[in-house]
Order: C-alpha cells, then structure tokens, then sequence
C-alpha cells in the first residue's frame, strides 16, 4: 500500500504554491517510504509515495499507458493482475510493467468506470484523463483503504490521509463539533463525512468523476463531498429476502455450504500471497487470525512468520492462545507485550496517525504491533478482519435475533433471559435492568435501525459532555437520514440479522475498524494489511446463505467453524469469543499517562478547543483521578474526551511544525514525463 494525493484546478491554469508537491507527499511519507513521484500537467498534479511490493523495478508512480492519455495514482492491490493482464493483452492491450498499477489504466481504458467490478482487491485510486480534462476516483467495495476529498476555491483536492489535504495554504483544519457529536454516538463520523469541516470521504464501494468545466455534477453527492463529484455506487453486501433468510438447510446443502466456504476461503487466502516481497501474518489467537494462519501455512514451503501482540495485565492478554496456535503450526514468531506506559507513551502518535477521536484505546496496542513488524523487515501481512462481520461473529448479530423473537411478545418474562445465553452475568441483573437497556423499541421493530439503537443510545450518552451548539445535527437526525440515505433498495426485504450486518458494516466496519484500528496504525510503520475475510467474492457468496445456517440459534460463526474445524486445535475452535480489547483509561495511571491527562484536560486546554461543557469534564477527571471510573461508558467518554483533545492540538498549533518536519526535499521527489521509471524534472 502507499499514498496518494493531488490537485485538480476547475478554473484556468493549475498554479501549484510554492513546495507544495514535496509537503502534501511527504506528510504522506509514512505510508510509502521507499519513493517519492509526482507528475502534473496544466490542469491537474498527482503525487505518490510509494511501499514497494509488487514489480519492484519498474512500478513507480505516477503512472501512465503508452498513450500518455490516462495517469494513475494508487494505493492497494489487485490481487487478480495477473489473469486480468491476461485477459487484457488478449484484448490487444500492450503493457510496459509488470504492476497491478499499469492493469487499472488498461482496464479503465476498456470499461470505463465499470472497470472497478472487474479487481479483486483493496483499492483507492485516482485516474485523470488529460483528453477529457476528467478524474475518476474510486474506493474498494469495503473501505479498507481512505480516500478523503475537499474543495479549496477553484481547486479540488484528494489524498489517502486528510493531513495532505493540509498542506494546502490555507486550507480549513477545523474540528467540526456537530462531526464530534457523531462519533460519539456512533463511534465513527457516517460516510461521506470526516471530523474534519469542509472534507469529506469517498464512501466504500463508491466512485466519484470530476469533469473539469463542469463546476457542479447533474446530480449534487451527498454532503459533504464537494459538489463537481458525480458519485455512483458500484457494490453493496446483499443478503436472502427474510423468508429465505430464515430458512434452514437441509444436511447435504449444509455441506455444500461448508464445502463452498472453505474452498472461497483457501482461494481469497491463496492470491493475497502475491507479492514480491515476502508475506507474514497477525495472530491474535482468536478463530479468525487462527484460521488464516493455517490456510495460509499450506501454502508455503518456507517457514511462516507471524506476528502478535500481548498485555501485562492478564484481563486483556491471549498470549496462552497464540503460543499455542504457534505451537501447532510451528511458525517463526515474534510477540511484542505492551503496559499502560507503553500504551500510554503511543498514544498521541496513534490519534495523529488516525485522525478521528478514539473511543477504546484498542487501536494502540496496533501501532506497537506494526512497529515490530517493520522492525523485523516485513512490510505484508495478512490479518483476520471482517470475519465476524461476514459470518456472525458479534453479539450484536445475536441481540437483534433475540430481540424481535422478544419484540413478538414484549410482555413476555420468559423470552429476554434469551439474553443471558449472550452475557452470562446478566443472570445477576434485575428483568428491570434488561427491559430498561435491551427492552427499548420493542415497540418498533420495523424501525430500520432496530439492532443498533440500543448500543448507539448508550454511546450517544457520551455527547452530553459537547456544547450545546454541536448536538444540533446528531438531535435532528442529520447524521441517521444520510444513512437511511444509502441504504440500498433491498434493505427493508431483508430479515433483523441481514440489516444488523449491513448496517455493522457499513458504519462500524468502515468508519472505525479498518480505519483507525487497521489501516491508520497498520500504515503508521509502511505495513501494508491484507483481509482475506474481505474478498468480495467470498463474502457474496456467504452472505447469499441463510443467516439461519451462519447464525443457527444463537451459535455464532457456525459455517466458519466448520470450514476450518481441520485446521485449528480444538481448544481454539471451541473457546468463547474474546472480544480484542485493551486498557482504556487505566493506561494513564503512570506518570507519563497523568502528565498527558493534566495538559490535555486542563481548563485553559478545555477552552481554546472549544467543544465541551467545562464542568462535565471537570466531574469526570476527578473520577478518573480518584480511581473511580468503572463503567464502560465513561470509560468510553475519557478515552474520547483526552484523543479528541490531542486531534485538536496536532491538527492545530502544532500541524505547521509536523508537515514542516515531513516535508520532502527537492531531490527526494522524482518528476514523471512519460511513464518511465526514474524520470526527473521541475514542474
């Protein structure tokens, strides 16, 4: 993976200020640290910092056909190059690299826009036509790589990380507070939106033209994009009619299932190993990392490498379970076990790389993680994201069963302690407590967010500690009409638990997960992630089986389970899910973790951001400091008040100094003319 960025100028001339190529790239620099390219033309500059792993001689960007016509800039991989240059140069296509990069250009040339539905891969991409003065911007299907926009005057500008945008003069790096108010209810600002004023973010699954002369598309893209983009949503997961949905299948289909799952799963695992350089694995010592580990291992004839984080407090660590995943495959292993003061210590770094208020402090312990795989040299790995997503993995999944199984007879006492199946402690709550926080919209069950009110009214408590002025949009259901917006035409013909992965995918899984916690801090070291869960191939086909074969009464992740039962020590396979979590506001119980705390959390600190009700977050760090924090939920509101506090002071005073500090030199940066490599000139 690498980073992109670039300008296109609507209105006469493109004058680019003065070092602005070498600051926008270089603030990308961590992204793609082995080089520095960058073309332009009269109307439009690209720019791309480069992590080499496929055709490593000659695949430097930007990059054009042998036409001159079509000049890419791309972040990702198509891990289906090969057959599709195949297929291709069959078609009288002639090519100078061998680079997935050079595939893009020459599918576009024969597809068009549609080319996107021919990759099998994680993608983002910007492709400017010099003939049709247009540029054509397009993200994977799942979002597991950023693609951020703005509009400056008469400029549009795009990169992989909004710190590129800027570098731009003048360009507007305000915390939104109504954009606040959004992540904490939802964890995550809802596409198109960022944190950030005036930027935005291409959805996943999306592309979006810019045609120069054309100051606004036929049809204006949802705010806040900026309106010369003409967007189009090319993939969206699908599920079965409910009917279908509930439908449970016969022994010999199930087979077929399980048949069909783990020979998808062996397949998306297989072509993520192309690359020229070498290709290791995370292993949490879950079901997920474990079972792409295995498959993975019987690919190779050379001893896998795999990688793994581990906690001091014992409340937190699955060392035991990935020491015994190593053991039973034998891999060269490296774990890294990190305390608050670690945890602490890569704090700000983690929330700069980011660049969206946290509310867990699980992303960090990441960061430590791709620092030790960069360390060891390696620069690909392959992780286990997007499983629970696919194959029912979450609670979550289970609640909206129970939950419109108990909406058919709210009155019933029998039917909530379903939920005691889910979380053994509740056997202790009063039916009270489980009317009151799961019992809420029973009323309502064809409310289209009826498996995520709960958890986004329990996060939403959090914005009572916002000024008033920033609720505005979150209190008129700004931010649920731009998701009700999306929505795709099926979703209301789909059953509770087809809506609940939807709508987990398209806001947490997107917005949180393989953002700031994958490829923010995967990047933060030049680590590129590969997902196999992920390959859309395999995900449609699970999605289109029965959420009563994936989700048989309450067994989570059951068709999974089986497709890889082979693999895995039993132990493993049978252990019960262990969310990944870390330690939240107990990380900064050390002297470092207080100092940071104090500062960030000082009234005068407080009142030049501006966003917060003084007195709220005055009560609840004197809980903190008293030791006294002990729900989630505030923990929660800590995590988020102390990382949105730290996004405010890198982003404000302290951002001329960081892109001053990345800034490229001039013979750092290699001016592109035609496409060959190495090339250099001044713009």
């Amino acid at each position: 993976m690498c980073g992109i960025c670039g300008v296109v100028s609507l209105a006469g001339p493109l004058e680019l200020p003065d070092r602005l190529p070498e600051r926008m790239i270089g603030s990308l620099r961590h992204r793609g640290p082995d080089e520095f390219g960058a073309w332009r033309d009269e109307t439009c500059f690209l720019g791309h910092a480069r992590l080499s792993i496929i055709d490593l001689a000659t695949g430097q960007q930007p990059l054009c056909a042998e036409d001159d016509r079509h000049w890419i800039v791309f972040n990702g991989e198509i891990f289906n190059y090969p057959e599709l240059t195949a297929e291709l140069a069959g078609r009288g296509h002639q090519f100078r690299t061998r680079s997935d990069t050079e595939v893009i250009v020459h599918a576009y040339q024969e597809w068009g826009p549609r080319c996107v539905e021919h990759f099998n891969g994680q993608f983002a991409f910007a492709l400017w036509d010099r003939r049709e003065r247009s540029l054509f911007l397009a993200r994977d299907r799942f979002g597991i790589l950023p693609l951020f926009v703005a509009r400056a005057g008469d400029h549009l500008l795009f990169a992989s990380e909004m710190k590129a945008l800027f570098a731009w003069p003048r360009a507007s790096c305000r915390l939104d507070p109504e954009r606040l108010a959004e992540v904490f209810t939802y964890w995550s600002t809802l596409p198109p939106a960022t944190p950030f004023a005036g930027v935005a973010q291409v959805p996943p699954g999306t592309t979006a033209v810019c045609q120069v002369g054309q100051n606004a598309a036929s049809r204006p893209p949802p705010e806040p994009l900026p309106a010369c983009l003409a967007v189009r949503r090319y993939w969206s997961p699908q599920f079965l009619p409910a009917r279908e949905d509930a439908r449970h299948p016969e022994r010999p289909a199930r087979a077929r299932m399980v048949r069909d799952i783990r020979e998808r799963l062996e397949a998306a695992a297989v072509i993520r190993l192309r690359a020229d350089v070498p290709v290791g694995a995370y292993l949490s010592g879950g079901l997920d990392s474990s079972a792409t580990t295995a498959l993975i291992h019987t690919c190779t004839t050379n001893r896998l490498r795999t990688f793994s984080v581990g906690f001091q407090d014992p409340a937190y660590d699955e060392s035991q379970w990935q020491q015994a995943m190593v053991a039973h495959l034998g891999t060269n292993h490296s774990a890294i076990e990190v305390g608050p003061e670690d945890i602490a210590g890569r704090f700000p770094d983690a929330i700069w790389h980011a660049e969206a208020p946290v509310l867990r402090m699980a992303p960090v312990p990441l960061h430590a993680l791709s620092h030790l795989v960069r360390r060891h040299g390696w620069k690909v790995v392959l992780t286990g994201e997007g499983a629970d997503e696919v194959f029912c993995g979450y609670n979550i999944f289970r609640e909206a069963k129970v939950r419109h199984f108990w909406a058919r007879r709210p009155q019933s006492p029998h039917r909530p302690l379903l939920l005691t199946r889910l979380y053994p402690y509740l056997t202790q709550s009063p039916p009270q407590f489980l009317a009151r926080f799961y019992g809420q919209g029973l009323e309502r069950a064809d409310d289209r967010f009826f498996s995520h009110r709960p958890r986004w009214q329990n996060t939403g408590m959090m914005t009572t500690f916002l000024a008033p002025d920033a609720l505005r949009a979150v209190h008129a259901g700004e931010p649920e009409a731009r998701l009700l917006a999306s929505l795709p035409p099926q979703y209301d013909d789909w059953g509770p638990v087809a809506r609940a992965q939807y709508l987990e995918m398209a806001t947490f899984l997107a917005g949180y997960l393989l953002c700031s916690q994958g490829d923010r801090m995967l990047m933060s070291h030049s680590v590129e992630g590969r997902f196999p869960f992920l390959d859309h191939e395999l995900a449609d086909a699970a999605l289109a089986m029965p959420a009563a074969a994936r989700l048989p009464l309450l067994q989570e992740k059951a068709l999974l389970k089986s497709a890889v039962a082979d693999l895995i020590p039993p132990a493993i396979l049978q252990r019960p899910k262990q969310p990944y979590r870390a330690p939240d506001a107990a990380s900064f119980i050390g002297p470092m973790g207080r100092a940071m705390v104090a500062e960030a959390l000082s009234p005068a600190a407080l009142a030049a951001a501006g966003f917060w009700l003084p007195e709220r977050v005055a009560a609840l760090r004197r809980k903190w400091e008293a030791g006294r924090l002990t729900s989630a939920r505030e923990n929660m509101a800590f995590i988020g008040l102390l990382s949105t506090q730290l996004l405010s002071r890198s982003f404000g005073a302290e951002l001329p100094a960081r892109l001053g500090e990345t800034c490229l030199a001039p013979a750092e940066l290699a001016w592109r003319q035609d496409g060959a490599p190495g090339q250099r000139r001044i713009p």
